[in-house]
Parts: structure tokens; sequence; C-alpha cells
């Protein structure tokens, strides 16, 4: 959300808050402020961050959230982060992303669009569990818009839907996108734009030039070991991929990636947690599909490349 700061409070009964408070007169900051206590007034996941109250009077517009202690999955990724984040960690923050984002597509009614998925806007509590944060670009997809919004295109660049900018028709699958890029994020803990080559470009590229993927092993966050070594790295690129494929059709939805990452968790053997915490009860091996068969020369000719002039986007 832009105009914005964020504070760190104690409410009466003892209670730990953080309180966003809107540039005081803003008027794109009422209208997400709006936005955000529509959408989470009506949704409760332990991997969405809750909204505790809000505040709307003399000009004050101010949300009330539960504080989350860890800070954003972007900076626990940065170069001097504040802990270390191993791969089976990765891959529960990437799971606990994926849960929350398949419940606000499939479970929520009406169906709600996040529009801004990002690792800023993925929150880590003091169990390192991943909420999905900041609503004030969401959408409420209803019966009556068919599959889409039509919509002004907004949202921040790296993470951006090609195909959404393109056609301005929002669908969950904009989304899948963003949770993509967020993928090769966990991955490598590279930004999504560095040194002016997107991610997704730069992965492409790499898998195309990769006969045996150490190539694509060069790209991993050397924080969390050899690549060859990591259980399930592969199909964790691959699903990356399959993500930001540039054909919404194309790409899984998110209670797809979901059963992949809980799979993917499975054959990494994680006895740390539980049976019930790893599976799904409507478990389905998912098709899986090479890295090779993903990259054709024309995939990629719009990820991280858009026009200038005309958007909208938020930092």
């Amino acid at each position: 959300m832009l105009h914005q700061q964020v504070f760190k409070g104690t409410l009466t009964a003892g209670e730990v808050v953080a309180i966003k408070r809107a540039q005081h007169g803003s008027m794109q900051g009422a209208f997400e402020f709006k936005t955000e206590i529509e959408l989470l007034s009506r949704i409760h996941h332990k991997n969405v961050v809750s909204l505790v109250g809000f505040c709307y009077e003399q000009g004050e517009q101010m949300l009330v959230y539960e504080y989350i202690p860890k800070g954003t999955l972007r900076e626990s990724l940065s170069v001097k982060p504040k802990f270390q984040l191993e791969w089976t960690r990765r891959l529960k923050i990437a799971l606990d992303a994926a849960r929350g984002l398949a419940y606000l597509h499939e479970l929520a009614d009406p169906p709600i669009i996040h529009r801004d998925v990002k690792s800023n806007n993925i929150l880590l509590d003091d169990h390192l569990t991943a909420k999905v944060a900041d609503f004030g670009l969401s959408k409420l997809l209803r019966d009556e818009d068919k599959g889409h919004v039509t919509t002004q295109v907004k949202g921040t660049l790296g993470y951006l839907d090609p195909e959404y900018y393109m056609s301005q028709q929002l669908t969950e699958k904009s989304d899948v996108y963003s949770f993509g890029v967020v993928l090769l994020e966990l991955i490598t803990a590279r930004a999504p734009i560095e040194r002016g080559k997107h991610i997704v470009r730069l992965v492409a590229e790499t898998i195309y030039d990769s006969k045996d993927n150490s190539k694509l092993y060069q790209l991993i966050d050397p924080r969390i070991g050899p690549g060859s070594k990591l259980e399930g790295v592969d199909r964790l690129f691959t699903l990356g991929m399959r993500c930001v494929n540039e054909s919404g059709a194309e790409r899984p939805s998110m209670g797809e990636a979901v059963k992949e990452i809980e799979s993917i968790l499975g054959l990494a053997s994680l006895s740390k947690y539980t049976e019930g915490d790893l599976t799904s009860s409507s478990y389905e091996d998912t098709t899986q599909v090479s890295l090779d068969d993903f990259y054709n020369d024309k995939a990629f000719d719009y990820s991280g490349k858009f026009p200038s002039g005309g958007m909208n986007t938020t930092y």
C-alpha cells in the first residue's frame, strides 16, 4: 500500500499489534483502507494475517493487525538476514504461502485475488509460519465476473503477470504468476529484478544452457547448501517455472501448487512435521514436467519486460 506507516503497539489487554496508518487525507489510502477491512473481516486462515480492528475518525485511517515479529520473507532472504533459512524451512514457508493463497482462491466466498503477491507481503511469525498480508489492492471475484475482473493494472514490478498487464483481465492465475516469482526467490535469494535482468528470464536461460542442471544449481542461494544435495530442488524449480508460464491457462492452480509442495516436503523426509501437516486429504500426485520441457525460445518474451508508462506500481 502506498502512503503508509507501520507502528508496533500494545492494546490495553496486553496484546502486541501492528498498526498501519495511512497518510492523512490520502484518497488512495482511503480506498485501500476500505478494501482491507472488507476483505479481512470475512477471511480467517492461519496463513493469512488477521485484522484485529481499525480506526476511522478525525481524518485518521488505521488498520490494526496481529503482530508478526520475524518480519517479511524478503528481509529473511537479504544479504544480511537476522536468521538463516535452511532448505526444509524454505519449503515449509512456500507451503504456508501457497495454502494461504489457495484459501483465498478456492475457499473464500466469493474468491479473492490478492493482486500484490510478493516476498515483502509474506510475513513470518515466531515459529516462522508464513502469512499472506496486505490486501489493499485485492479484488473479489464474483459470479458475474466469469472468471476474471477487467481492471486497471496494479501490482509490483518484477511480480506482475505479463498476461494481466497486456489484457487488463485479472484472474487467480495472476496471483499464481507472482507466487512463482516468490518460489524462485526462495531458491535463489535473488531479487525479482537484479542488474536489469528478471529472475524468470535468468532461470529460463540457465535451464536452456544447462545440460545436467549444474549451471542451474549455481543459482541456488549458497547459504542452503549444494544444489545437487537438496532433495526436491529440481521439482521446486519446475513448479516455479510452471507458475510463471506466460499463458495463465498453462499455470497450475494454487491448490495444485499446494499438493506439489506437499509432495516435495514428503520426499524430503521431514520427520519433524506430522503427517497431517504435510499431506492433503485429497492428495493426488501431480503430473511431473521436466525443466527441459518447459523452455522454448518464445516462452518468456514478456517476462520482466514491460512497455513504459501506464502502470501503477507499489513498493
